[in-house]
């Protein structure tokens, strides 16, 4: 097993909290938000925490973690972008016609595991994508798929070995 490997086996079953309850936590504690991103990761003092991050309709970007166990988020941090990002964001996320529940559960529907992390990304095509994370328990490998966050198809998958 390599040592990416033990690290999520490890980590991924100590999170009681599943990312949609992590995402459903962060757009909580910043009112009107959306998702932009969640990804589980250890924490400074050693806990399993949902690293998310949420933008209002204009664009502002917001750094929510959410304890893994509990549920619990922590209050927002405001991330410091210009207004260009703002509104780059704004504008991506208004593209974005798949909910980044429905990228996951077409990446489940493809590979049964555990969503680590769900990010609104753009891929070398310029194109807005949801990109999911499976952990698979059986072997502890995670698949990257990205899924078009607008038509919901899945472009890409990848396998990290290691």
């Amino acid at each position: 097993m390599t040592e990416d490997q033990r690290s999520r086996k490890a980590l991924v079953p100590e999170a009681k909290t599943s990312y949609e309850q992590a995402l459903k936590a962060a757009t909580g504690a910043v009112a009107g938000s959306k998702s932009v991103s969640v990804e589980l990761k250890r924490g400074a003092g050693g806990k399993a925490e949902w690293h998310a991050k949420v933008a209002a309709s204009d664009g502002a970007e917001s750094a929510v973690r959410v304890d893994a166990v509990s549920g619990k988020a922590d209050k927002p941090r405001s991330e410091g972008d210009d207004g260009d990002d703002r509104k780059k964001l704004a504008d991506r996320l208004k593209r974005a016609t798949v909910t980044p529940q429905q990228a996951a559960a077409t990446a489940t529907g493809k590979k049964k595991g555990t969503v680590t992390a769900v990010e609104l990304d753009s891929n070398d095509q310029k194109k807005e994508i949801w990109s999911v994370d499976v952990v698979t328990t059986d072997d502890w490998n995670k698949t990257t798929f990205d899924v078009d966050a607008a038509s919901g198809k899945v472009l890409r998958e990848h396998v990290d070995r290691d």
